[in-house]
C-alpha cells in the first residue's frame, strides 16, 4: 500500500512549522470543553448552592469566602448559577445544533442530488431566509412558537440548518457526476443506497467542521436570546440572563458581568479551535501508521547526514540544485514519518531530468517539495533546495510565491482537474500575466492568444474564450501548458502530463515539450510511469524507490546497463511482445509504505541478489552516474540486467 501524494491539500511552505504553542491551546480547549460537559452533568454535586436560594441581606457582594464569585441583586450565589448555566450551555449547542443537522443535512442531500424543481424551490427559500439577519428570523420564529429555552432551540436549529442544507448539497451537486457514483448506478444501487453509501462520506469530514462552528454560533445567539428575555426565563440560571442581570446593575457591582462573559469567551473559544484543529486534520489523506520499534522510525530521528551519499557537483549552467532534502508526514500515531530521505539532484539550463518509479516512492512529492506546496502536516526537514542560486527554503511566504510562476511553474496530470471550469482557458492564462506581470486587461488577453497559439491550438482567438470543457484533452494539456509558461519560467515541473491522454497526442505533447525547451532554453523535471516516455524526451534519468534516489544516469547508459537491480526489474516489466512469450516479467512485492522502511536497502525485501551488506545504510555513489547498491557492477547483477 503506498499513499497518494497527489491529492494532498495545500498548506504552509516547506519548512514552515505551526506555531509551537499549538499542541498547547488545543490542550486547553479541549480540557475547557471537558470541564463544561463534567458541571453540566454533576451540577447538584458541585455547585455550593441551590441557583434559586435567595437572600436579599447579601445582595450585590463582591467575590469572598463564602461566596467565591459573589452574589446578584437577589442575594443568589453567582457561582452556582454559573455552574448551573453550563447545563444550558450543553442543553442549548446539543438541541440547536441536532435540529440543525436533522433538518439541513437531509434536505440538501435530496436537493442536490435530485435537482430539479426541488432544487430551485427549496434554494429560493434559503436564499429568502440567508437574505435576512439571523436574529431577526429566530426572533420571528419564537413569536410564532412562543419564548422559552426549548422553543428558542427550534428557532436557532431552523436557522442555522440552511448552513448544513447549502453544505450537504454542495458536495453532493460536485460528487453526484464523478466516476464512482456513475459506477454505483452502473451495478444496480438504488438511488438511495448511492446518496447513504457512496455521497454521504464525503460530506462528513466538512460536516464535522460545520458542527462544532454551529455549537460556537448557538453559544452564543443562546446568550443573545436569554439576554433579551427570548431564551431561558427567569429565574432559572443560565449565562444570558446572568449577563442580563449584570448590566442592570452595573453601577452597584461591576463583577456581575464577568464570570459568565468569560465564560462564553472561553467556551466559544475552545469549540472555534477544536473545529480549526478538525478541519486541519480531516481528509489530510496523507498520514501514515509508523510503528515507533520500526527502523524507518529510528532513521526518521536521523540527519540525512548520517550515511548521506556524496554532494552532487555543480554545473555551470545549474538551474536547479536539491541536496539531501528529507520531507516528513505525520503519523497516526503521533509523531513524523519520512517519506523523501537524502535526495539530490541537479538540473542545468535546457537540460530534461526524468524522475521515474512505482507509485509511492514519492516523484510528485519532490516536485510539490520544489514549489513549496506540500499538504497539510507535511514539510521538508532537511536539505536545500537552490533554484538559480536562491534556497528556496529559506524564503518567506511572500517569496516563494513571488518565485512560483516566474521561475518555476508545473503542469500537472490532468488538464481537465487543473483548469477551473468556472472560467475561459484565455482568462486563466490572462491572470496569471497580470498577477505576475502587471499587464493590462488588453494585453495579458493578446499576450494569452499568442501562448495559445504557440502551443499550437488552431484558431487562438476563438479557442481562448472556451472553457476546458469545451476542448479536448489534448487541448486541455496545451493550454495548462501554455499558462505555466507565460511568465517563461527558467524550471518547469511536469508531473505525468502525457498519462491522461491517447498515444497519439502523447507524442504531440513531448514534440511540444522540445520545441518550448529549444525555444526558452528551461530546464525540464518530467515525472512519469512510462519508461518509453522518459526514453523518448528525457536528458537523463533518476530512479525513485521508498523515497529515494537509486540510480541516476545519461537516458542511453541507464537503459543500456541499469546498475541497480530495481531498474533492472522496471526496465524488464516493459511490454516487449505482443504475443507474451515469454510472459512479461514483473517485480514481486509493493513499495514498502512509509513507516515500514528497512533500515538497510529499501529494495532489499524485493531483491533476488541480497546479502548481509544490504541491512546497513547504504549511500547513492558516484559522480556522472551515480547508484544506490553495494553490489553494483558486480557480472551477476549485469548478467541479469
Amino acid at each position: 500500500m503506498s499513499i497518494d501524494t497527489k491529492t494532498m491539500p495545500q498548506a504552509l511552505p516547506s519548512g514552515r512549522r505551526r506555531p509551537g504553542g499549538a499542541p498547547v491551546l488545543i490542550g486547553i480547549a479541549v480540557a475547557v470543553l471537558l470541564l463544561l460537559a463534567l458541571l453540566a452533568v454533576f451540577a447538584e454535586w458541585v455547585a455550593p448552592y441551590d441557583p434559586l436560594r435567595q437572600s436579599l441581606m447579601e445582595a450585590l457582594q463582591g467575590p469572598s469566602t463564602a461566596h467565591w464569585l459573589g452574589t446578584d441583586d437577589l442575594g443568589r450565589d453567582v457561582l452556582s448559577r454559573l455552574i448551573y448555566g453550563c447545563r444550558i450551555a450543553v442543553i442549548a449547542a446539543a438541541e440547536a445544533t441536532t435540529i440543525a443537522v436533522l433538518l439541513g443535512v437531509p434536505i440538501g442531500l435530496f436537493i442536490g442530488y435530485r435537482g430539479g424543481l426541488w432544487d430551485w424551490i427549496v434554494m429560493r427559500i434559503v436564499e429568502a431566509v440567508v437574505s435576512i439577519p439571523g436574529i431577526m428570523v429566530a426572533i420571528v420564529i419564537i413569536a410564532i412558537l412562543g419564548a422559552g429555552l426549548h422553543r428558542a432551540m427550534i428557532a436557532l436549529g431552523i436557522l442555522f440548518s440552511t448552513s448544513f442544507l447549502r453544505l450537504a448539497r454542495g458536495v453532493v451537486l460536485a460528487e453526484r457526476e464523478e466516476v464512482y457514483v456513475r459506477s454505483a448506478r452502473v451495478v444496480g444501487a438504488s438511488d438511495s443506497r448511492i446518496l447513504m453509501r457512496h455521497i454521504f462520506p464525503n460530506i462528513a469530514p466538512p460536516l464535522i467542521v460545520q458542527v462544532t462552528l454551529t455549537v460556537g454560533a448557538v453559544l452564543l445567539a443562546e446568550a443573545g436570546l436569554s439576554f433579551i428575555g427570548l431564551g431561558v426565563q427567569p429565574p432559572q440560571a443560565s449565562w444570558g440572563t446572568m449577563l442580563n442581570t449584570a448590566a442592570a446593575f452595573m453601577d452597584f457591582n461591576w463583577f456581575l458581568s464577568v464570570p459568565p462573559g468569560i465564560a462564553i469567551i472561553l467556551t466559544v473559544l475552545s469549540v472555534n479551535l477544536l473545529g480549526d484543529v478538525l478541519r486541519d486534520s480531516i481528509g489530510r489523506g496523507i498520514a501514515v501508521d509508523a510503528d515507533p520499534r520500526a527502523p524507518a522510525a529510528r532513521y526518521a530521528a536521523e540527519l540525512p547526514a548520517t550515511a548521506a551519499s556524496a554532494p552532487v557537483p555543480r554545473r555551470d549552467d545549474e538551474i536547479l540544485r536539491v541536496e539531501h532534502l528529507q520531507v516528513m508526514v505525520p503519523g497516526r500515531a503521533g509523531g513524523e514519518v519520512p517519506v523523501i530521505t537524502d535526495l539530490s539532484l541537479s538540473i542545468g539550463r535546457g537540460e530534461t531530468l526524468g524522475l521515474v518509479g512505482e507509485s509511492g516512492s514519492g516523484k510528485t512529492l519532490t516536485g510539490l517539495a520544489i514549489l513549496g506546496l506540500l499538504g497539510a502536516g507535511v514539510r521538508a526537514t532537511h536539505g536545500s533546495i537552490e533554484l538559480n542560486g536562491r534556497d528556496l527554503r529559506t524564503l518567506p511566504r511572500s517569496g516563494l510565491e513571488e518565485v512560483r510562476g516566474n521561475e518555476v511553474a508545473m503542469v500537472f496530470q490532468d488538464p481537465t482537474t487543473s483548469l477551473n471550469p468556472a472560467f475561459t482557458v484565455g482568462s486563466q492564462i490572462a491572470e496569471v500575466l497580470r498577477v505576475k506581470q502587471g499587464l493590462g486587461r488588453r494585453q495579458a488577453w493578446a499576450r494569452s492568444v499568442e501562448l495559445i497559439d504557440r502551443v499550437g491550438i488552431p484558431r487562438p482567438a476563438e479557442r481562448a474564450g472556451a472553457y476546458p470543457h469545451e476542448l479536448s484533452g489534448g487541448m486541455a494539456q496545451r493550454v495548462a501548458i501554455a499558462r505555466a509558461l507565460s511568465c517563461n519560467p527558467s524550471l518547469l515541473i511536469a508531473d505525468e502530463p502525457t498519462t491522461a491522454l491517447d498515444v497519439t497526442v502523447q507524442q504531440e505533447i513531448l514534440d511540444l515539450f522540445r520545441d518550448l525547451q529549444d525555444e526558452f532554453g528551461m530546464a525540464i523535471l518530467f515525472v512519469t510511469h512510462d519508461l518509453a516516455v522518459a526514453a523518448d524526451i528525457c536528458d537523463r534519468v533518476g530512479v525513485m524507490y521508498a523515497g529515494e534516489m537509486v540510480e541516476m544516469a545519461g537516458v542511453d547508459a541507464l537503459f543500456a546497463d541499469p546498475r541497480h537491480p530495481y531498474t533492472s526489474g522496471l526496465l524488464s516489466a516493459m511490454p516487449h511482445a505482443s504475443d507474451r512469450n515469454p510472459p512479461l516479467p514483473t517485480i514481486r512485492g509493493n513499495v514498502p509504505r512509509p513507516g515500514t522502511w528497512p533500515l538497510g536497502c529499501r529494495f532489499a525485501d524485493r531483491c533476488d541478489f541480497r546479502i548481509a551488506a544490504c541491512d546497513r545504510r547504504i549511500p547513492l555513489t558516484g559522480s556522472r552516474r551515480q547508484v544506490r547498491c553495494v553490489r553494483a557492477g558486480e557480472p551477476e547483477l549485469e548478467a541479469a540486467s
